[in-house]
């Protein structure tokens, strides 16, 4: 399709050597992502900072942390950040994570979260849009693609994309030209995991568009450039992406929340309530675990019932 295709936070320095070691590990090893990566750093350093000003301590010992001390932890952190359980989870998650590290690599002897286990989370469904309110949205966008103003076009294939694709918003900013075929587009997931998604050529021929609208602009995109970009060429930052999203969802007057993740949830919730393969929809969302994929038979229960009770004669 496109000509060449085919392709800190700052640790103190006494807690640098275990810390940056297991950075380097995730990183490396596991191949997490940079967002993953910064959050891990980010949480694992605020409680060795905190562990130390508890214990006065110049360097942190990993050796001295116990089960009660994560507790401590645990409610220090509700207490002062207000955290939401799942919040609290997600941090407990780093630390579980260096903690199985330190022991695999024998700097620790026992693992203190051994007897620590997640806090309890309501269980939230996916938020998505009703089939009625998108068709609109989607309309709009097809107009904006064909705007010979660059952001207007831009804007509009960064909704067609999260939707049309079911992609998590670093998945879309991590596109390039190169990942772009007929018919398909390749995505890098969470893990460094790669998946091919399916591309409409309606999408496809909006992106050739877009790449010469660029070209015209002044902006001469290469194989190996990323896709969605600003008015000068450089990567759009996740916060640029999330305003438009918000903006364009509001311009189509969508209630409730409006974020790339809700998107993401509407594509998969419309896939299932149109007759896709559980499994299908798990290999296109670049989900590890069916479970999570499940989740979204919920919704499409929720849609059932309406139904049922608008459309039954019984009734």
């Amino acid at each position: 399709m496109f000509k060449g295709a085919g392709c800190n936070q700052t640790a103190p320095q006494s807690q640098k050597p275990m810390i940056d070691r297991f950075i380097a590990y995730i990183e490396s090893e596991r191949r997490l992502s940079a967002l993953t990566v910064r959050n891990y750093k980010k949480d694992i350093t605020a409680f060795a900072e905190w562990f130390n000003s508890r214990l006065a301590l110049e360097s942190f010992d990993a050796t001295r942390v116990s089960a009660e001390d994560i507790r401590d932890w645990i409610i220090y952190r509700l207490d002062s950040a207000k955290l939401a359980p799942a919040s609290m989870n997600r941090e407990l998650s780093s630390l579980r994570s260096f903690f199985r590290y330190l022991r695999k690599v024998k700097q620790i002897e026992e693992d203190p979260f051994k007897r620590i286990g997640s806090l309890k989370t309501t269980k939230i469904l996916p938020q998505y849009v009703p089939e009625s309110r998108i068709k609109p949205m989607l309309s709009d966008m097809r107009e904006q693609s064909r705007s010979s103003d660059l952001r207007e076009q831009r804007n509009g294939l960064i909704v067609s994309l999260l939707y049309g694709c079911g992609i998590r918003l670093a998945e879309l900013l991590s596109i390039r030209l190169c990942d772009i075929s007929t018919g398909a587009v390749k995505i890098h997931g969470k893990g460094d995991k790669e998946r091919l998604v399916p591309l409409l050529k309606e999408l496809e021929e909006r992106i050739e568009v877009y790449v010469d609208t660029c070209r015209e602009c002044g902006i001469d995109l290469q194989p190996q450039d990323l896709l969605i970009v600003g008015s000068t060429g450089k990567p759009l930052s996740r916060i640029t992406v999330q305003r438009v999203v918000r903006e364009q969802m509001a311009l189509a007057n969508i209630q409730g929340r409006k974020s790339p993740h809700v998107l993401r949830h509407t594509f998969a919730t419309h896939l299932l309530g149109r007759g896709a393969d559980m499994r299908e929809i798990q290999e296109l969302m670049g989900h590890s675990s069916l479970q999570t994929t499940q989740r979204y038979t919920h919704n499409s229960i929720t849609q059932l019932q309406d139904i049922y009770d608008k459309a039954h004669p019984h009734k």
